[in-house]
């Protein structure tokens, strides 16, 4: 039901925004299918989307782990700047030059396209990371749940599959390790999930529209982008290892030296 909904009502946003007058630099309204999606599944089944929806709000913090969880917040949101930067460079070596777009060049503030690339992208992760990340981790693994997702929201850009395999390849890369990132990230993370989601996203999104020209329908910047969302992946999957290995080690440890 709710990749049915997110898929239709993505398309019907999409084909409303010509009439809105809304420009697509400022934000896409196909971002809020995902969020009619999770509202339809509410209106079905609203004591499963509490559940599921857990955590997804600020809540008051909690004693123990707050210095961890604040490491992996700042980690995660300093993520988009290292993928933007890998794709600068790559651009740099490929096409010999970086196409910067002056902010001064659209025709709504940047604080405007900043605030409302923020709601977009929140529309989209109150879906991806919010509902159906927690609802395919009851069935697989941090890693596989986290591809999952990243899969279906890359085939979710429908348009993207009308382009050259390359790049829908290169596309396809990026959505699903960047979804692994995040997946690894709020693993375990017990609120602000919506906000931490949607900065990461929107930050990739305004590094694309400001910095590089992966918006732009070239084979080789996707490719890039792929790339350097895959290079970005790879510490977070190597700690979430490191993690896994250790955690029976430190609970022999800590029930050897009597602790409960």
């Amino acid at each position: 039901m709710f990749l049915a909904v997110a898929f239709v009502a993505a398309g019907m946003c999409g084909a409303l925004q010509p009439a809105t007058g809304i420009p697509r630099e400022v934000v896409q309204l196909t971002q809020f299918g995902p969020a009619v999606a999770v509202a339809a599944v509410a209106l079905l089944w609203p004591g499963r989307i509490r559940q599921r929806l857990a955590g997804t709000l600020p809540a008051l913090p909690t004693r123990g782990r707050a210095g961890a969880a604040a490491g992996r917040r700042t980690a995660l949101l300093l993520t988009p700047v290292l993928i933007i930067a890998l794709c600068a460079g790559g651009g740099l070596l490929t096409g010999g030059s970086l196409p910067v777009t002056d902010p001064r060049a659209f025709a709504h503030p940047l604080a405007l396209v900043v605030a409302a690339q923020l709601l977009g992208a929140c529309a989209e992760e109150i879906g991806w990371r919010c509902y159906l990340q927690p609802l395919l981790r009851t069935r697989f693994g941090p890693v596989a749940a986290s591809a999952l997702v990243g899969v279906l929201w890359g085939l979710w850009h429908v348009p993207v599959l009308a382009q050259e395999p390359a790049f829908a390849a290169g596309f396809l890369l990026a959505t699903t390790a960047m979804s692994v990132i995040l997946g690894l990230a709020l693993e375990g993370v017990r609120s602000n999930r919506l906000l931490l989601a949607g900065g990461f996203h929107t930050l990739i999104n305004l590094g694309m529209l400001y910095v590089t020209d992966e918006t732009a329908a070239a084979t080789a910047p996707m490719l890039i982008l792929g790339a350097a969302s895959l290079a970005a992946a790879v510490p977070w999957i190597a700690a979430a290892r490191r993690t896994a290995h250790t955690t029976p080690d430190e609970i022999i440890v800590a029930t050897a030296s009597g602790t409960r």
